[in-house]
């Protein structure tokens, strides 16, 4: 049987480390395929796979407790680079629908130039923001994996992707499209954009004129949005006209000085830098 030949292979080569990949989208089961597992083989630890999915992992929880086994590593992805260290309080964090804003920024830094963020950043906050800037946004997100696993690990809570909703990776697809159908003025001058502009990016895109008018009126949206948060989140969320609920939720993890953030997100961030080469001196 496998399990026979399992327990051969561990006999004939004495590996110092097993690890069971768990599909955490077969809920509970998991946990009695763990146990089986675990009881033939004396396990090291798991590894929990599907977590871009809609499942939350609670899995994680009974096999950890079954076992007495460690997880060691969360699959976000199909590619090599989406397996991610396991974080206990990360995991817990979107169990509970708060999201995981830790897991994000490690993802994030992952994939931009440090050097850039904090002049994109300025950019965005002051509204001068250009359809350029937005298609490197894009760029970034998708290096950084699903729509779904992004949007998981922001606290949205109750206003986040309803269980079992999948969001379509290929939105962004569409968007670069149509961006990339822009001339290069066009992209640099978002205002620039009139009737017969549009017809022809349309055109050009593939996507119906419906399509390119929503991303225009989204991406004003948003930039009108980050000005007014660059001189006070208040105004912003009022400005809009926000539901009180979603605004509260919103605010709450909004900072109330955004630039005043990103001055001492980079100070922090030099200070590491700074301690790092201290210690590499005293070796």
């Amino acid at each position: 049987t496998l399990m026979r030949e399992l327990e051969d292979i561990k006999e004939a080569t004495r590996p110092e480390n097993i690890l069971l990949v768990i599909d955490s989208m077969i809920g509970q089961e998991s946990v009695h395929v763990a146990g089986e597992f675990d009881r033939r083989l004396d396990l090291s630890g798991f590894i929990l796979t599907k977590l871009d999915g809609d499942a939350r992992g609670g899995a994680a929880l009974s096999i950890k407790e079954v076992t007495r086994k460690p997880i060691k590593f969360l699959g976000m992805g199909e590619s090599l680079d989406r397996l991610e260290e396991f974080r206990p309080e990360g995991l817990a964090s979107r169990i509970l629908g708060r999201g995981d804003i830790v897991g994000l920024v490690k993802d994030f830094e992952e994939v931009v130039d440090e050097k850039r963020v904090e002049e994109d950043a300025q950019k965005l906050l002051s509204g001068q923001f250009s359809y350029t800037d937005f298609l490197k946004q894009l760029k970034a997100m998708k290096r950084m994996g699903s729509l779904t696993d992004i949007i998981g690990k922001l606290p949205l809570g109750q206003f986040g992707i309803p269980q079992g909703v999948q969001v379509d990776d290929r939105e962004l697809v569409r968007v670069e499209a149509i961006i990339n159908s822009m001339s290069a003025y066009e992209r640099e001058h978002p205002d620039c954009l009139n009737e017969s502009r549009i017809e022809r990016i349309s055109t050009g895109s593939g996507q119906p004129r419906k399509n390119v008018m929503e991303l225009i009126s989204r991406f004003n949206m948003m930039r009108k949005l980050m000005q007014g948060l660059g001189s006070g989140k208040k105004k912003a969320l009022g400005r809009f006209g926000l539901n009180p609920d979603i605004a509260g939720a919103l605010g709450n993890d909004l900072p109330r000085q955004p630039k005043k953030a990103l001055v001492d997100l980079k100070k922090r961030k030099d200070k590491r830098k700074t301690s790092k080469k201290a210690k590499r001196r005293n070796r």
